[in-house]
């Protein structure tokens, strides 16, 4: 057996695992036994019995959405890690830093709060918006940062900063100017990251984008890996470049956004699994997608789990905890690539 198989079925175990755990520790314990017979419970239709009307209710309603759409997000932010920076050539490249997230969350700010003309309120809905604040982001990074047929790393770097500070001023604006007091906690929600009341119905819409993240970039693994040779030998090789770059950005700005809308800004997941996993298994494509989903969702699944618990009696948002561990990480990532 390949050594990316086990691989592979060793984050499939360590992911469910870490699931059961997170969803039977908390502000109240609940046995892993009673974790696994209320899953049961549901899944067989009743052939096996449920545990207490409490441990159940605290399992199926209120932490198992919770976990997955933890998990949905953290494969999702790695995978579409990994688009960036094929898409740029560079090791730098994530959701959080060029800027994407943020328009994702300004976008939502603008719709939610309603500073959007009542056209495009009537017209959009909450993650139609965040798409659209994060396309536009990506577009100016990526416009900003190209120097020809090269990306300049400086340039990106410095234009997602911009872009970011501005983006994250516009979001404060609109919630201090905003009419609705009452929605001005979840916008503020939104700049920390949280998946903190999730329910059922909230965890389908993620799950659809984060697997047509991953889904697509499986197809285009070999392109992908054409890319990081450059445009002109993947041109040269048949690799439609343009087309490849257009769907990139395009499955960028409609997953981070979908996700933000879902959890709010989470950075630093999409440029910590793609390194960590691209150190194990080398740059092919064909293992480094399914790889780093598969560790961006156990990462953030941890992420939310000590988010609940490190401090007693209250909560923190899981997006302090990830910037915690990314910043780091980026300013050693910085000082190696010598920009």
């Amino acid at each position: 057996m390949s050594r990316t198989v086990l691989l592979t079925l060793g984050l499939i175990a360590a992911l469910v695992l870490s699931a059961a755990m997170a969803v039977a520790f908390g502000s109240a314990h609940v046995a892993l036994g009673d974790v696994t017979r209320s899953v049961l419970h549901r899944l067989t239709a009743g052939a096996v019995a449920a545990p207490g009307e409490v441990a159940d209710v605290i399992v199926w309603q209120l932490r198992l959405p919770r976990v997955l759409l933890a998990a949905l997000v953290g494969g999702g932010l790695a995978v579409i890690g990994v688009a960036m920076q094929a898409l740029v050539r560079n090791p730098l490249a994530e959701p959080y830093i060029l800027g994407v997230s943020s328009g994702a969350s300004a976008g939502v700010s603008l719709f939610y709060l309603g500073f959007l003309p009542p056209f495009l309120t009537r017209t959009l809905s909450l993650p139609l918006a965040a798409f659209l604040g994060a396309l536009a982001a990506m577009l100016v990074v990526y416009l900003v940062a190209r120097q020809g047929p090269r990306i300049s790393t400086a340039r990106l770097l410095l234009a997602g900063v911009a872009v970011s500070a501005f983006l994250a001023a516009l979001t404060a604006f609109v919630t201090f100017a905003s009419p609705e007091p009452n929605r001005i906690r979840t916008v503020l929600f939104l700049l920390l990251g949280s998946f903190a009341g999730t329910t059922w119905s909230e965890v389908a819409l993620p799950a659809g984008a984060s697997f047509l993240g991953l889904g697509t970039l499986w197809v285009l693994a070999r392109p992908l890996d054409a890319l990081l040779t450059g445009e002109e030998p993947a041109q040269s090789l048949g690799v439609p470049v343009e087309g490849i770059k257009r769907t990139l950005v395009g499955l960028a700005a409609l997953v981070t956004g979908v996700l933000v809308a879902a959890s709010g800004i989470i950075g630093f997941v999409g440029l910590i699994v793609p390194h960590a996993v691209r150190f194990i298994v080398g740059v092919s494509h064909r293992r480094v997608v399914p790889l780093s989903f598969a560790a961006g969702a156990l990462f953030l699944v941890w992420a939310d789990l000590a988010a609940r618990t490190v401090l007693p009696d209250q909560e923190l948002p899981v997006g302090v905890l990830t910037a915690l561990c990314g910043v780091p990480f980026f300013l050693v990532l910085l000082r190696r690539t010598g920009v």
